[in-house]
């Protein structure tokens, strides 16, 4: 397959310092909003001076056109209120750059536990990072959809029990949610890499998803490239981009994909492990990414990029990189005027 120019041939086209790249920070020039087909951009940091005094001078250095922040602890169960002046400073300053925002809620959450101590603090996080997104004008709230801990009553599968673990826990937060009016955030689904007793890691289970929670209007799918590929879909070979964007539509229906996370992976197809790679350095390589463009399901549909970063540095040089790629993949990619 073609590779995109700054980058290297190999079995997976490894990446080498790319176009607009000065020390590993993007020089180009961040395109107006309005001429964005997909924003690109990355999960940035917000520890030290908050949301948008960490945040979006992060996004800013590495040339994001759109984010995405924790609002808690994403390995933790706090709720922390946070500080109206940041939430209002963020808000206005997405607003004013045309910069769309996205919260990831914590990993912990799991409604299909069979610790009900896990569901009550899962409902209160998820809760609090809704209202926390309403707050700084997120546009979506991504869960990672959880899995099936435990066993049956005589052994087997919980998976019936928890997939109605997930209407009885989550159905209520979405009426929360439409009680915010029409510019609350969207509940995003993202499907797990498959690791255990995944209640959706294929693509082709949103479906069953969606319908324990009524196919509620204001819940969308996350797709993670890193998850699907783990997961089984072969992002990799000539096609399989648009197989999988094509299952994805069929399971979920037209319009529900909101977000995508872009990320390569450093297992082979169908591992079943969540390891991201820079994109063009992993298993699926550069050139499906602009395969991902083309297809009409993502049109307007946001990237971020959740790679390594500390391999090269840790200041946002890898994020830096990774972005000036897709934004080239972007260029080339064709697509309606």
């Amino acid at each position: 397959m073609a590779c995109p120019s700054g980058w290297t041939t190999g079995p997976r086209a490894v990446a080498a310092p790319a176009r607009g790249i000065l020390g590993g920070m993007s020089t180009a020039p961040v395109p107006p909003a309005t001429a964005r087909r997909n924003p690109i951009g990355a999960h940035v940091p917000v520890a030290g001076r908050g949301l948008a005094g960490t945040g979006l001078a992060y996004a800013e250095k590495v040339g994001a056109e759109t984010v995405q922040v924790f609002v808690a602890n994403p390995r933790g169960w706090a709720t922390p209120a946070g500080s109206p002046a940041q939430d209002e400073a963020f808000r206005a300053a997405c607003a004013e750059q045309g910069i769309p925002a996205w919260v990831h809620a914590p990993y912990l959450i799991n409604f299909g536990s069979d610790n009900p101590a896990t569901r009550e603090r899962s409902a209160d996080s998820l809760r609090h990072s809704l209202h926390r997104g309403h707050a700084i004008g997120a546009l979506g709230v991504v869960l990672h959809t959880g899995s099936a801990v435990g066993t049956a009553p005589g052994g087997g599968s919980r998976r019936a029990e928890a997939m109605a673990q997930v209407r009885a826990d989550v159905r209520p937060l979405l009426d929360e949610l439409d009680a915010l009016g029409d510019d609350a955030p969207w509940l995003l689904l993202e499907p797990t890499a498959g690791q255990g007793s995944s209640l959706c890691s294929r693509l082709e289970q949103l479906a069953e998803y969606l319908e324990a929670l009524d196919g509620h209007p204001r819940v969308g799918v996350c797709l993670d490239t890193c998850h699907a590929f783990a997961a089984g879909h072969d992002l990799a070979v000539p096609g399989g981009v648009t197989a999988a964007l094509d299952a994805l539509a069929s399971a979920a229906g037209p319009g529900r994909l909101r977000l995508i996370h872009a990320n390569d992976s450093e297992d082979v197809v169908g591992a079943r492990k969540d390891r991201h790679a820079n994109i063009g350095a992993g298993m699926i390589g550069a050139e499906p990414f602009r395969e991902l463009f083309e297809h009409p399901e993502t049109a307007g549909v946001p990237l971020l990029v959740e790679t390594p970063d500390r391999k090269h540095g840790g200041d946002g040089t890898g994020h830096a990189m990774d972005i000036a790629v897709l934004r080239e993949l972007r260029e080339r990619a064709a697509v309606p005027a």
